[in-house]
């Protein structure tokens, strides 16, 4: 195992966010929320599309080869990457938000094929417990509130089984990770209970990924760290990553065997990490699975 990140692509996101590894192109896509951007690398390079609205979050479409569903500004969109660089976008359904000024955050799909994504204002200093937890079954279905009270809703991560949803809050007041019992059957999460409490550890809880073992790998933001924990909520290892907020993490490569992270380019100074929105891997010597796909 070596501990030692190896940048991928010096991409200087805005927020990079919600990696996913294809296994059928052998490539890593991934959003920049400000950028208003989707990305995708592979051993023949990196490429990147622009979109109108802000994606934050995005799962391949098992019911339409070629797109992703994704979580943006206005609703849940079915997003499409075209030749001449710009993203198509056709929006399955609008969300009315909590309050103005909110968009899609942190999001990926059950082991069934169900797209989970939560919102969250905008002005995050403004600690607003707006944030909601949405599910989208089918494309041409409504999404449906299941949690609310957030005000950074992230970190959703599925059991290998599917059989445990995992969910944090990233906000500085919360810093929470929970874990609930999922109903496989009928989507539905229950008997919430604290996985972990991030306030006694280094970093806020940001994006997360589940590996073959069952345990929950989720971003220090703020600390350069990324941290295993076991499926009973013991801190198992920490990651470094050589930039302050690593923002989500995925596995891919050919063996599902390179822990992908993205990363946030903040303002002002970047002399002491001046590769911050970067893409980076780690060799974190345990494998990941498959990301589900939406409407399989």
């Amino acid at each position: 195992m070596s501990a030692n990140a190896e940048l991928v692509v010096d991409a200087r996101c805005g927020t990079g966010e919600s990696p996913v590894w294809s296994v059928a192109e052998e490539a890593l896509y991934w959003v920049d929320i400000p950028g208003r951007a989707l990305h995708r690398w592979s051993t023949d390079g990196h490429t990147q599309w622009a979109s109108n609205e802000m994606p934050a979050c995005i799962a391949p479409r098992a019911d339409a080869p070629g797109a992703w569903i994704a979580g943006m500004e206005s609703g849940i969109f079915s997003i499409e990457a075209l030749d001449d660089g710009r993203i198509e976008a056709l929006r399955l359904a609008p969300v009315t938000h909590a309050a103005p000024g909110m968009r899609f955050n942190d999001g990926r799909c059950d082991r069934q094929g169900r797209f989970w994504a939560g919102t969250m204002l905008m002005d995050m200093a403004a600690g607003s417990r707006v944030g909601r937890v949405y599910r989208q079954d089918k494309a041409d279905t409504m999404p449906t509130v299941q949690l609310e009270d957030f005000i950074v809703p992230n970190g959703l991560a599925f059991s290998p089984d599917g059989r445990t949803m995992y969910l944090s809050d990233s906000h500085p007041s919360v810093q929470t990770i929970w874990a609930f019992d999922y109903d496989i059957a009928t989507g539905t999460p229950s008997d919430r209970r604290v996985f972990v409490d991030m306030n006694s550890l280094p970093g806020r809880p940001d994006g997360a990924a589940v590996d073959a073992d069952g345990c929950y790998w989720i971003c220090g933001n703020d600390a350069g760290l990324v941290h295993r924990f076991t499926p009973e909520g013991k801190l198992d290892r920490s990651l470094a990553v050589p930039v302050k907020k690593p923002a989500m993490c995925a596995f891919g490569g050919p063996k599902l065997d390179t822990l992908f992270v993205t990363s946030i380019r903040p303002g002002g100074d970047l002399s002491d990490q001046p590769l911050a929105g970067g893409v980076f891997a780690l060799r974190p010597g345990t494998q990941g699975i498959p990301e589900p796909m939406f409407g399989a």
